[in-house]
């Protein structure tokens, strides 16, 4: 998409972890804390914070090298998220460049939120340890809506609760899930290749309109229609 199709959002909605928040620093030591429990050597970082954006199921088959068929699995999974929900928020930090985009949304008077695949309790938490909840006009979790991204009900949801058109939206995200989403709701999407992923490159195949290779970019974006 040119520059010349952009359009002043009514609101900008985010997904979170590898997005809006780096959390793969919590993530890493409660991993790790849960391997210490077991006797097991500590992950590398860099194995872990690819792997974030996948979701407590992939983390769990990188720690534990199981398959979701293991009579173990679920245990694992809900202890680590035990254990996340316990050491919320310890290192976890908006992207750098963040606080002052936001800000910048907030005295433009466009709106902004979360869609995430995170569930309710885990994200509530998290925005709420970093004083974000307040600021928010909408927050959509996997408990909310029958289908999950990258159907667009998630992001039509979100519309609705910030009151705006979703064809007046942007998107942005770190999964070609998150652009699908995006799409699906006739949202504007913007790949976020700044976050987790092993190869920067392949936000590319995505087909977003955009791709951010840091937050600067987004408010590149931003500030070209505000």
């Amino acid at each position: 998409m040119s520059a010349a199709q952009l359009y002043r959002p009514e609101a900008v909605f985010f997904d979170l972890d590898g997005t809006l928040i780096d959390t793969a620093p919590d993530f890493f030591r409660v991993m790790n804390m849960q391997r210490g429990q077991r006797g097991l050597p500590a992950m590398a970082y860099e194995a872990v914070r690819k792997t974030v954006s996948d979701g407590a199921r992939a983390m769990v088959k990188l720690s534990f090298t199981m398959e979701e068929t293991d009579a173990e699995f679920e245990l694992l999974r809900q202890e680590l998220l035990d254990l996340y929900l316990r050491h919320i928020a310890v290192d976890s930090r908006l992207f750098e460049g963040y606080e002052a985009l936001l800000s910048l949304l907030e005295s433009q008077g466009v709106s902004w939120g979360v869609v995430t695949n995170k569930p309710r309790l885990y994200s509530e938490a998290l925005l709420q340890a970093l004083g974000l909840n307040s600021r928010m006009a909408a927050l959509v979790c996997p408990d909310d809506v029958s289908r999950t991204k990258p159907d667009p009900e998630p992001m039509l949801l979100a519309s609705r609760l910030a009151d705006c058109d979703p064809q007046r939206c942007w998107y942005v995200g770190d999964h070609i899930r998150d652009i699908q989403a995006g799409a699906n709701a006739g949202m504007l999407t913007i790949a976020a290749a700044y976050g987790y992923l092993d190869e920067p490159e392949s936000a590319l195949a995505w087909n977003a309109d955009h791709v951010a290779h840091s937050v600067e970019d987004i408010a590149a974006l931003l500030k070209q229609v505000l």
